[in-house]
């Protein structure tokens, strides 16, 4: 924390203009902001939030807001989630209840006011010593403050149609969860969130802690869960087994009155714990009918004699699994009791992930999102024919194998650093015994959670799976949001010239080929959804999933931001949908969240954990920010803001140790040496969104000390890197030698300071990295005859074209712009020249994509700044013929 006299010292050096409130600059009233449902009008919504940016000075912080769609204001829950540097609302978030059917609002509107109505049936909450009771849609949920319940019931009416809902597991041997802490985070008429945080226990040991939020929306019968674990066991001996959440349902009714429903992507897997239908004798068609649609069967007394006396005969299926081990095949299968042979009932391809059990009496469904997506994966009810069943959403299938994490490969010699040296020339990976752990890494699911009064009909059993498995989401008007000013520099889509229409094609066309490898290639698996692979294997016609940092992309270069930014742009679901999963899996998997590389991500390689290079760049906030603000995901705000203090973690992790020639620390103690980007930049975007969630300026002041101290060098952003001081944020020396990294500005580092420098005045900063724009793609003569020598590699010059186009925006210099187009056609990366799809056709053998992913992203970020910020250059430029020859990634 910065004492008193350092934050005196540093408000000296930052313009008056910067610290204070602009409320005087009143902008004029903001135009209501559009919506949109992403993948178009949904027949069901089960609840979620979306966000809105507004201009600066535009909204008062104290602004409520009307939610309307054709002319009616709408029951609506708003807050704010970010503000301007003059306290103005830059950011609010918008609930609306669950709904279905022609209920589901479209063509929504969103605009400063008074609150709309009251929804029919505001959620109600009542908190005790115990726990909390939420009641919602006439269903009571009663959740524990501690013990091994998450929820310990669920009522309607006054009855039970749920028992506890707990985690279960086994590592080891079994473990069960144990709440330590239950939290409520929202309290409001129509979106609720109750937070339950603990620890899985095996005997006294704890492990594997987890958070849980569950959140209820009014007019909604179900929660939605978002559950999170951190792994934290010893890879070589605590292999996870099985892991799941399990509900208990009272089963009441006669067992013909039972009924299992298991989603399917075919005919919805439809049966009765006691069958009625395809038995010898006829029960009467009255009693079939009624079992096939889940309702109550007419009284016994009317059933066929032939049937009714001898229902003891008809054996009772207590036991039933979807098991989907793969992502391209699932089966169901039934028993009677245990001990007893499964029997096969149905396969399919993929599983939408959905099952129920329960009767006329009330049951319980439960659903998991992206099921077959994050497999292996399971739904099982247990015990429907006895008193309570038992239906649980394996996470982890207790039928595969147990999840290994250990290490891919062995030492294989490489016992010093020089050896670890060659084998990262030969295979792109960085290798250090111990330094590969997956201790510290995590996971998120989402779930959806049901209290049924009575068993659903079929078709809705369909239509609560389909929402469950589409997540529909609602987003704001590209146009308003780039009209908000934030995230930087972007265009909306713009095809008004030849030019412009070609790079836009071509942003479409690498998104959806992206889109469409993700399928080609299975990148799907518990730990691997949601990343793409790094670079393609020609040769094998196979991306190079086992050859070290050519395997799994783990954010490298940023195929997230530029994915992020591409939604942004146009609204469309697909590259939303892309980042989406990407965004759960690299701020989860990918990053440390406790032991020693905590804050931390690995760099890209064949394990998502397994590459020795631990580095900010990769747990980098500026990712997850996007999806934060379109989306107000709590658990992405949490990730977030847990990053604030990453920079100091790199007092220990010293990323440069690899580097040949490298020579131990010799800065000032407490001290330690770091990059401006990527690291610092990657840690500025934590710090920024803090400052923009709570208003507290300290992060403001972190920001600012070390902008003030790069400007204060003598070649400022051009140094690349310095000594850097944890306690006051700045860094040291005079900044006299020039050291030019190519990836100081591709993790970010542009996108983050076109939005600092606009927040924060300080003008010998803004210059530094001007220069640096200016200069980075400068020919060789010039930059000599600047600087002198010596010169040193220079790679990505098509990424950098977006910079010097910066540059030429800043200094109003039309040659300087000239320069950056030529740049950015120029094809150096295999990408600036095409018109069309980015594979090549061999004949009749495999398509292969001439590109690496870091090529594409960088391609696609340069593009979409490059859009926006170059004039009547881009449109006049002259574009290279295509060249035929793959292009090999120079980096």
């Amino acid at each position: 924390m910065m004492i008193r006299r350092d934050a005196l010292k540093l408000a000296s050096l930052i313009p008056a203009a910067a610290l204070a409130p602009r409320l005087g600059h009143a902008a004029p009233a903001p135009s209501p902001a559009p919506a949109h449902w992403l993948e178009g009008r949904p027949a069901m919504d089960l609840g979620h939030s979306f966000g809105v940016a507004w201009p600066r000075g535009a909204v008062s912080r104290r602004s409520g807001f009307t939610l309307a769609a054709g002319g009616a204001a709408l029951p609506a829950q708003s807050w704010p989630t970010a503000f301007w540097p003059d306290g103005s609302i830059k950011w609010s978030a918008h609930a609306l209840p669950a709904s279905m059917g022609d209920a589901v609002p479209d063509g929504i509107t969103v605009a400063p006011g008074a609150p709309g109505p009251a929804p029919a049936d505001p959620i109600r909450m009542e908190q005790g010593a115990d726990g909390i009771r939420v009641t919602c849609a006439g269903v009571t949920w009663d959740f524990a403050k501690s013990g091994n319940a998450l929820i310990r019931s669920a009522s309607i009416g006054g009855r039970a149609v749920m028992g506890p809902v707990s985690l279960v597991g086994q590592m080891g041997g079994a473990f069960a969860a144990t709440v330590t802490r239950l939290s409520l985070e929202q309290n409001g008429p129509v979106r609720a969130v109750i937070k339950v945080e603990g620890v899985h226990r095996q005997g006294q040991s704890a492990t594997l802690p987890f958070t849980l939020r569950f959140y209820a929306y009014a007019g909604a019968r179900h929660l939605r869960i978002v559950h999170s674990f951190i792994y934290d066991g010893d890879p070589a001996r605590d292999a996870i087994a099985a892991l799941g959440l399990s509900v208990t349902v009272p089963m009441r009714d006669a067992p013909h009155d039972r009924h299992i429903r298991i989603a399917s992507d075919g005919t919805l897997f439809a049966e009765a714990v006691r069958p009625l239908t395809g038995l010898r004798r006829d029960p009467g068609a009255a009693f079939r009918a009624a079992q096939i649609a889940g309702r109550a069967t007419p009284p016994i007394a009317q059933m066929a004699p032939a049937v009714r006396d001898k229902l003891q005969y008809i054996p009772t299926w207590s036991d039933f699994w979807l098991e989907q081990a793969n992502a391209d095949g699932f089966r169901i299968e039934k028993r009677t009791e245990a001990n007893m042979a499964w029997v096969a009932s149905a396969s399919g391809h993929r599983a939408p992930g959905l099952a129920y059990v329960g009767g006329p009496s009330g049951g319980a469904a439960i659903a998991q999102r992206w099921f077959w997506q994050t497999c292996p994966s399971a739904l099982s009810v247990r015990d429907a024919a006895s008193d309570t069943a038992h239906l649980t959403a394996w996470l982890w299938s207790p039928r595969a194998e147990p999840m290994d994490l250990r290490p891919w490969r062995g030492v294989n010699g490489m016992e010093s650093y020089d050896a670890q040296n060659q084998g990262l020339d030969i295979t792109y990976e960085d290798y250090e015994p111990g330094w590969g752990s997956a201790t510290g890494i995590a996971k998120t699911h989402e779930l959806t959670l049901w209290a049924c009064e009575a068993t659903p009909e079929n078709a809705m059993i369909e239509t609560m799976a389909a929402a469950n498995a589409a997540s529909p989401r609602m987003m704001a008007a590209p146009e308003h949001l780039n009209k908000a000013g934030v995230f930087g520099d972007w265009s909306l889509p713009d095809r008004s010239s030849r030019n412009r229409a070609i790079v836009e094609d071509q942003l479409e066309r690498l998104v959806d080929f992206y889109a469409g490898e993700v399928d080609r290639r299975g990148w799907y698996g518990f730990w691997n959804h949601g990343d793409i692979m790094h670079t393609y294997d020609a040769d094998r016609h196979q991306w190079r999933y086992d050859i070290g940092g050519f395997a799994w992309d783990n954010s490298e270069l940023s195929p997230d931001l530029w994915l992020w930014y591409q939604a942004l742009r146009t609204g469309a679901a697909q590259p939303f949908r892309l980042a989406e999963a990407m965004t759960r899996h690299t701020s989860e998997v990918d990053t440390y969240h406790l032991g020693r590389f905590k804050g931390l991500g690995t760099r890209h390689g064949v394990q998502h954990w397994g590459d020795s290079s631990k580095q900010p760049r990769v747990s980098n906030a500026i990712y997850r920010r996007i999806y934060f603000y379109l989306t107000a995901d709590d658990r992405v705000g949490d990730l977030i803001a847990d990053l604030v203090d990453s920079d100091r973690t790199l007092d220990h992790v010293e990323i440069g140790r690899k580097v040949p020639g490298a020579k131990p620390y010799a800065g000032p103690k407490g001290t330690f040496e770091m990059g401006f980007g990527p690291s610092w930049t990657a840690v500025v975007g934590a710090w920024l969104t803090q400052w923009e969630r709570t208003g507290d300026t300290q992060w403001r002041d972190r920001i600012a000390a070390g902008m003030q101290s790069i400007g204060a060098m003598k070649y400022g952003w051009l140094v690349g890197g310095a000594p850097y001081d944890p306690a006051t944020h700045r860094f040291l020396g005079k900044g006299d030698t020039i050291g030019i990294s190519h990836l100081s500005s591709v993790f970010g580092a542009t996108e983050i300071n076109a939005e600092i420098i606009s927040l924060i005045d300080i003008p010998a900063y803004a210059q530094a990295w001007v220069t640096f724009c200016q200069w980075y793609n400068a020919p060789k003569p010039d930059f000599l005859a600047k600087f002198g020598p010596p010169f040193g590699a220079r790679n990505l010059r098509e990424a950098y074209s977006r910079m010097t186009a910066y540059a030429a925006r800043a200094r109003h210099d039309r040659g300087l712009m000239g320069r950056a187009v030529e740049e950015f056609f120029s094809g150096d990366e295999g990408l600036g020249t095409w018109d069309h799809d980015p594979r090549v056709h061999l004949g009749n053998q495999v398509e292969w994509p001439r590109l690496s992913t870091n090529a594409a992203a960088q391609w696609g970020l340069a593009a979409i700044q490059m859009l926006a910020l170059a004039g009547p250059e881009i449109d006049s430029a002259h574009i290279p013929a295509h060249r035929n020859s793959p292009q090999e990634p120079r980096h």
